[in-house]
C-alpha cells in the first residue's frame, strides 16, 4: 500500500531520513524499530502527508503522494500518537465523532460505530460520555484507537501507542492489539523502542538507524544474522527479549513466551 521511493527529509543541516527505499504491501503488519532520532515517526509522519519530502517520493496504492491531496489522504489512514491525542475539552464521543461529523455522518451512524469500537476494544459504554482526564492510560489510548478506526480507513499508523503506559496495562493492551490486526487485516505500520513488543505486534520488522534501515526482517534474522554492529548491540541490550525458538531460558516471543516479555518491558 506504501511505498517510499530514495526519500530523504532534512531539518536544516540534520539529515533525518537519508535516501530511504521501502515499501509496506496491503494487509501486512510492520514495526519500525530503533533508537530515539533514528527516523521513525519522521518516516510514519511522511507516509500521512504531515512532512514532506526533500527528495524522493511516497506513493499509495501505486500512485505518488500530491501534496494538494494531502487533508484527503489524512482521512483515509487512522493515525494514534503517543498518550492518544485526545482533545481534553470533548468527551469520548464527541472525540469519535469530529471526522465523521466533518465527513457528513448522520448522529445515528456515529453512534453506532462508537458503540461497535467500544466492543470491539472492551471498553464500557459510558467512557464515551467521560473526559480524557476521567480515564486511565490504557482507556484513554483504546479510545485513541477506536477514534482512528471509526470511518474504517484500510491503514493504520501507530506512533509508540503503548511507550506512555505501566507495564501491566501496556502488557493487555499488546495482547488487544495484536487480536485487534489480526481481525480485521489492514495495513498497519507502528513504531516502538521496544523489539518484544514490535515482534510480538508485527510480522516484519524494520530496525532503524541515523536516518537508514540497517535491517528487516523477522525476530529470527536480527537475533541469529545481525546485518552489522549496531543491529547486534540494539539486540543485546533488549533484555529478556528473545526470538521465536531460541534456546534460553523464558525463550519465544509468542505464547506464553511474549506474554512473560512483555510483562517485563
Amino acid at each position: 500500500m506504501f511505498s517510499l521511493q530514495q526519500v530523504t527529509k532534512r531539518y536544516g543541516s540534520y539529515t533525518a531520513l537519508d535516501a530511504i527505499g521501502v515499501q509496506f504491501q496491503t494487509g501486512t503488519v510492520s514495526a519500525l524499530l530503533g533508537s530515539s532520532g533514528a527516523g521513525k515517526s519522521t518516516l510514519l509522519r511522511l507516509l500521512l502527508g504531515l512532512e514532506w519530502p526533500d527528495e524522493g517520493q511516497v506513493l499509495i496504492d501505486g500512485r505518488p503522494l500530491v501534496y494538494a491531496e494531502r487533508l484527503a489522504v489524512r482521512r483515509r489512514i487512522g493515525y494514534v500518537i503517543q498518550e492518544g491525542g485526545l482533545f481534553p475539552h470533548l468527551n469520548g464521543g464527541a472525540n469519535l465523532a469530529l471526522l465523521p461529523r466533518h465527513l457528513g455522518w448522520s448522529r445515528r451512524r456515529i453512534e453506532t460505530r462508537s458503540r461497535e469500537l467500544a466492543e470491539l476494544m472492551q471498553l464500557p459504554a459510558d467512557v464515551l460520555s467521560r473526559y480524557p482526564r476521567e480515564l486511565s492510560g490504557g482507556q484513554r489510548q483504546r479510545l485513541a484507537v477506536m477514534r482512528a478506526l471509526m470511518t474504517d480507513p484500510p491503514a493504520l499508523l501507530l506512533d509508540e501507542p503503548l511507550g506512555a503506559l505501566d507495564p501491566l496495562v501496556r502488557f493487555e493492551l499488546q495482547e488487544r492489539l495484536q487480536e485487534l490486526f489480526r481481525a480485521l487485516r489492514k495495513t498497519v505500520v507502528l513504531v516502538t523502542h521496544d523489539l518484544a513488543e514490535a515482534c510480538f505486534l508485527a510480522s516484519r520488522v524494520l530496525l532503524m538507524h541515523q536516518g537508514r534501515i540497517c535491517q528487516e526482517g523477522d525476530a529470527s534474522d536480527l537475533y541469529e544474522r545481525p546485518a552489522d554492529e549496531f543491529v547486534r548491540r540494539f539486540v543485546a541490550a533488549q533484555r529478556g527479549a528473545r526470538a521465536p525458538g531460541a534456546h534460553a531460558p523464558g525463550a519465544g516471543l509468542h505464547g506464553a513466551g511474549a506474554r512473560a516479555a512483555n510483562r517485563g518491558s
